[in-house]
């Protein structure tokens, strides 16, 4: 019984040692076959370039390097909007291409500061945008991420949010003056890209009304938003 019982263990044993050692020897191979020689980063500005560094294990190979791992660690960064990652096997560099999200309001909100960008994603700073403090509630707060949001998808750049008060929220989308009092939904800014587009010359754009885009001021005519 204690024969057949040692013999069980010497023969885990060698199994476990074995796999070890194979394991080890692949890594190794793979290694010296394509190493990682360096990561380079496209496109950062107030991204860390170091967290892609530590990112990339020692002794990192190519052949086993699992770019989508690397992409969804970088992209948890609040400044990383999109980011790709690829190989280059005769240099053995990693690139990684960054998009960096942008600040569009300086907000305080019950005396904290909030900072958001266009699509609503809380950032940690101005990342070097010069915009006007506006003072806003937590309603308001939301229409803003709601309508930059809303913007966004539907392939319109809100650049910044320069007011809110009684009259409304006061942007900049696309180089043009927009004011809304609500969140903005996706009917409406599918409507607002349309009429920005056949009315180029317009100074404002007023959603205030519900379903509608005022174009000029309150005594422009109106288009339907949906």
């Amino acid at each position: 019984m204690g024969n057949s019982t040692s013999s069980v263990l010497r023969a885990v044993a060698v199994s476990l040692a074995v796999a070890a050692l194979t394991t080890v020897t692949i890594v190794l191979v793979a290694y010296l076959a394509a190493p990682v020689a360096g990561v380079r980063v496209e496109g950062a500005r107030m991204f860390p370039e170091s967290e892609a560094w530590e990112a990339v294990p020692e002794h990192a190979s190519l052949l086993t390097f699992n770019t989508e791992m690397l992409e969804q660690e970088i992209d948890s960064n609040p400044w990383v909007e999109s980011v790709g990652v690829s190989k280059d096997w005769e240099s053995g560099i990693v690139t990684v291409e960054v998009e960096e999200r942008r600040a569009v309001l300086d907000g305080y909100v019950d005396g904290r500061r909030v900072v958001l960008a266009a699509d609503g994603t809380r950032l940690p700073g101005l990342g070097g945008e010069h915009l006007e403090r506006v003072e806003l509630d937590e309603d308001q707060l939301e229409d803003v991420a709601g309508a930059g949001e809303a913007l966004t998808e539907n392939g319109l750049t809100l650049a910044s949010i320069e007011g809110v008060g009684p009259g409304g929220i006061e942007a900049t989308v696309e180089g043009r003056r927009v004011i809304f009092s609500d969140g903005i939904g996706d009917d409406q800014a599918r409507a607002l890209r349309g009429v920005m587009a056949r009315h180029s010359g317009a100074p404002l754009f007023d959603l205030r009304s519900p379903d509608r885009v005022v174009i000029g001021g309150d005594n422009a005519s109106g288009e339907p938003g949906g």
